[in-house]
């Protein structure tokens, strides 16, 4: 008997299970993930805050690093010949769009209200929102942060939810802004996730995304995140860290910060979790926020977020949180510094390793390094995704049109024209 034969019935189960596994995790979801999510607090919010937000950076930069060099330097960022072209390409997006995502924040950056007040700001954002899709001033992706669905803070939240979104559709006539999504803070149980869709789903709102915030070890522990991801019934976009929350729920004294061990640990366990699912990671916010007065000061604290920022970026994340204009800056410095300072390497990397698999594949022989070099077409499209690089800068690079490099396949680029 062959052996497929003999294997038939085990052949079959597993085809069925891969099938069923690609359906529940499709893969990427459309469209680019942003670079960051700016939190900024509900009382804050208007229909022109993306414009405002880019203002206030672009003062901030000209106050502190008016050139390339001093930008640079303040960065802690290794000399190099792509110093000018960075800072003009962070002065273009602060001026073009300096917001990718905003969370209209209900909850830390919003504080404790009085009730009526916040019902009052629910209306406001409602009409805020409306406006800003009326004359096209909000970022590409937008949505609100509510309150935990702990129960001392579920009644609050529920109502905030209804509220803003009922008011919302009744200005839209039943529209939504483009990427609009809710996020839940200090998720710890499935049913917290599973309740968020089935308010939304009553208040009618079936394409409403959510967003689960990880900010306790309890979601950390063994098939807890997958768990939290399949409550969502499809509908989990991101899921972001908390690392503050997090840190102090580990019994961490004092103050804690994104480099802490804890914190890689906490990155890496989401990405082993939810790699391959569709769902896209989130780095916590840098709590020092670039508001002195004192240029030093400044540039220190965009040394540490932009620090922070490069290493999300090298450990797989490809977003974080930003909470002030004056953070701008650092964040975009330090994602072009990331792909602008290495793409000449990763370039000739990904060159030599396509024209060594299309002689191996000429010849008959096995080319057994595809899964590294998948890892470099990942850099060129992260780094079109980021804007760091343009389509013609990447296939300079590359050898490769980013077209073919979206296939997602490395096996692919062998033996194409």
């Amino acid at each position: 008997m062959d052996l497929s034969d003999a294997l038939s019935a085990p052949l079959l189960r597993l085809r069925a299970a891969a099938e069923a596994s690609a359906r529940a995790h499709p893969g990427d979801r459309p469209g680019r993930q942003p670079v960051h999510v700016v939190y900024g607090g509900a009382h804050l919010f208007r229909h022109d805050t993306m414009r405002k937000l880019g203002d206030l950076a672009l003062r901030s930069l000209d106050a502190h690093a008016p050139d390339a060099d001093t930008f640079a330097d303040a960065l802690g960022l290794a000399g190099g010949d792509h110093r000018a072209a960075l800072y003009a390409r962070v002065r273009d997006k602060l001026a073009r769009a300096p917001v990718e995502d905003l969370r209209v924040d209900f909850e830390d950056g919003y504080g404790q209200r009085a009730p009526d007040e916040e019902d009052a700001r629910c209306a406001a954002v409602a009409e805020a929102l409306a406006r800003g899709m009326r004359e096209g001033t909000l970022p590409p992706a937008v949505g609100i942060r509510v309150r935990s669905f702990a129960p001392e803070t579920l009644p609050r939240a529920l109502r905030t939810l209804d509220l803003t979104l009922t008011a919302l559709l009744r200005a839209t006539g039943g529209a939504l802004p483009a990427g609009f999504t809710v996020t839940l803070p200090k998720v710890t149980l499935p049913e917290e996730v599973a309740l968020l869709v089935d308010a939304l789903d009553a208040l009618g709102a079936r394409d409403v995304a959510v967003e689960v915030m990880v900010e306790s070890p309890l979601a950390l522990r063994p098939a807890a995140l997958p768990a939290l991801v399949a409550a969502a019934r499809g509908r989990c976009a991101a899921v972001h860290f908390g690392a503050y929350d997090y840190l102090a729920a580990c019994g961490v004294a004092g103050d804690g910060s994104l480099d802490h061990p804890l914190c890689d640990h906490a990155r890496h366990t989401m990405l082993v979790a939810l790699a391959g699912t569709g769902v896209r990671l989130s780095d916590g916010a840098t709590a020092v926020l670039p508001t002195a007065a004192a240029r030093g000061e400044v540039h220190r604290a965009w040394r540490l977020h932009g620090a922070n920022v490069a290493r999300a970026l090298a450990q797989g994340y490809a977003q974080g949180w930003d909470l002030h204009p004056a953070q701008l800056p650092a964040r975009y410095g330090a994602v072009y510094d990331f792909f602008l300072r290495h793409a000449d390497a990763v370039g000739r990397r990904l060159r030599a390793f396509v024209e060594r698999a299309a002689r191996a594949t000429r010849d008959g022989s096995v080319f057994d390094d595809a899964a590294t070099a998948q890892g470099l077409v990942n850099f060129f499209l992260r780094a079109v995704d980021a804007g760091a690089l343009t389509d013609d800068e990447a296939a300079a690079h590359a050898g490769v049109a980013v077209s073919r490099l979206r296939a997602r396949s490395f096996a692919s680029l062998v033996g194409e024209p």
